[in-house]
């Protein structure tokens, strides 16, 4: 790579290769507004020169290329700081999701090996505690106020040059996936010129001096941070950051905004449309250019209904952290095929039965996704699970497990998600860890935990347990178990309900049948 001092002589191409883009933006339009939240703003200009700051705080903490860092931020401008910084100066960055327990974070913060980690101050006992069980962070940055055993982020980033990096080195995001045994894992993609979200908003257009996209999700998931972040400002285009997300103040910051792009999750769609219909009304959305959205399947009856009202400019996608944008459809196509994801973007998409032999049209099996060129994804520390994901040892497609079909022009539907995996408001829950957690009781001889269908949420979590021989069960027993899960694991994991068998269905093999479960309880699906 070329050695240079600043962004003037490179474009956009040659910047995405570098981990520049922010750079040559600012240098072209240094006033361009690039984030607004609650907790401050940033020009393109004051954001390239936190960038380096940032940057240079990971050098001068010892980190090289390659090296760990760990971000616990609510979305405010220095979550994009620290995360643009990581791409630049080569860093691996692992954003962690904050309202996992403090045991739950340390974990994540070990095991990507994380030498510095900077936490938001609004978490303060949770990352103190995070901080006291991490005992290889070498750096802790308090963002937003003080912490024991922090310094301040603000302290030691003004302290640094904020010129544009001499040797800047290209990286990306270090995403962990929920864990299906209690251990989550890291999704590591070694830098190349295809990352998370680029595939898919290359399919839409942006006019950076007039559009605004609004950030409605967590940045600690993949797409919000893929497409708020990592896409939306490399287009020069500029971010609202919400700090939580509510349906009536969606549509006040569209019209104040004038918000032109978003992404959302069918969760919102259903939110937003149950709103009065003075509510409704009540807002100017004649802005909103493109609305991208994914993480769940959306019924087809809440995507009409909401395109009678925002217009006909949803589009929808189909990936996950391993790889993202795999699948995409707009509006039309979508209305001449209700329910589909769309057509694979680098084609090439497999349906495969029990055997690993391709299965016909309309038949449903396990879908296998192409793998890019270059930047294919491997879990952290993990050959074994790595191997699995992919088909063969070329490692040409990949699967998520997830279950579905392809129709006589290649396009795919879902019939499920996984076969075990819940999906409560575009969030991914596995039941083998609430399981796990629930077998820790001495009240359980066994645990099935699975999901059920839930108007505002797509699904619920629903345990059903088999009592230990002598166990009496009961509402209070009940309430118990769930206060149980609440004091282990993270509140938005544990069961909503308990429900009691005197023995779970199983398989001449002893497995528990858990789609015989979830067909049991769920009625809303019937």
């Amino acid at each position: 790579m070329s050695t240079f001092v600043s962004a003037n002589n490179l474009d956009i191409e040659q910047a995405m290769t570098c981990g520049m883009v922010i750079a040559v933006w600012a240098n072209n339009f240094p006033d361009r507004p690039a984030i607004y939240s609650d907790k401050g703003n940033r020009t393109f200009g004051e954001l390239n020169t936190r960038i380096n700051q940032v940057a240079r705080v990971f050098e001068e903490a010892g980190l090289k290329p390659g090296d760990g860092a760990a971000l616990i931020c609510s979305n405010r401008p220095e979550y994009a700081e620290a995360l643009m910084a990581s791409m630049r100066c080569g860093v691996r960055l692992t954003p962690v999701n904050w309202h996992l327990t403090p045991k739950e974070m340390a974990h994540i913060v070990n095991d990507c090996e994380a030498k510095v980690l900077i936490g938001d101050a609004r978490m303060k006992e949770n990352l103190e505690d995070v901080l006291t069980n991490s005992p290889n962070v070498e750096l802790a940055l308090a963002v937003g106020g003080e912490m024991d055993g922090f310094s301040s982020y603000d302290d030691v980033v003004n302290a640094q040059d904020g010129s544009d990096l001499s040797n800047p080195t290209p990286a990306g995001p270090m995403l962990y996936t929920s864990g299906t045994t209690g251990h989550p894992k890291g999704v590591w993609r070694e830098p190349g010129p295809l990352q998370m979200g680029v595939t898919i908003t290359s399919l839409l257009t942006y006019d950076g001096e007039q559009d605004l996209e609004l950030c409605t999700g967590p940045l600690y998931h993949a797409a919000p941070m893929a497409y708020s972040l990592m896409a939306t400002l490399h287009q020069g285009v500029g971010v609202y950051l919400m700090d939580k997300w509510d349906a009536e103040e969606t549509l006040r910051i569209i019209e104040e905004y004038k918000i032109t792009h978003s992404h959302m999750v069918p969760t919102m769609f259903h939110r937003m449309l149950t709103l009065p219909e003075e509510i409704r009304n009540k807002y100017d959305i004649s802005s909103m250019k493109y609305i991208l959205h994914g993480a769940a399947p959306c019924p087809v009856h809440v995507k009409k209904s909401f395109m009678e009202w925002f217009g006909k400019i949803m589009y929808e996608y189909y990936g996950g952290t391993e790889g993202g944008g795999a699948c995409f459809i707009g509006p039309e196509e979508w209305f001449k095929r209700p329910g589909s994801v769309g057509q694979p973007v680098l084609g090439g998409t497999l349906i495969l039965g029990d055997d690993d032999k391709p299965l016909p049209v309309g038949e449903i099996g396990r879908i296998y996704m192409k793998a890019p060129d270059e930047g294919r994804f491997k879990y952290f520390k993990d050959d074994g699970k790595t191997d699995k994901a992919y088909l063969n040892t070329k490692k040409t497609h990949f699967t998520l497990g997830d279950m579905g079909y392809l129709d006589a022009d290649d396009y795919l539907y879902l019939s499920d998600r996984r076969n075990d995996l819940i999906l409560s408001g575009g969030v991914n829950i596995y039941p083998a860890e609430v399981d796990a957690c629930l077998l820790l009781h001495p009240a359980v001889g066994d645990a099935c935990t699975v999901g059920i269908s839930n108007p505002n949420w797509g699904q619920e979590v629903l345990s059903v347990i088999e009592p230990k021989e002598g166990i009496e069960t009961s509402d209070e027993l009940a309430a118990e178990l769930i206060q149980h899960c609440v004091d282990h694991i993270a509140k938005f994991k544990c069961p909503r309900q308990i429900k009691f068998m005197d023995e779970l269905p199983r398989s001449d093999a002893g497995k528990i049948k858990r789609r015989l479960v979830r067909d049991t309880y769920d009625t809303g699906n019937k």
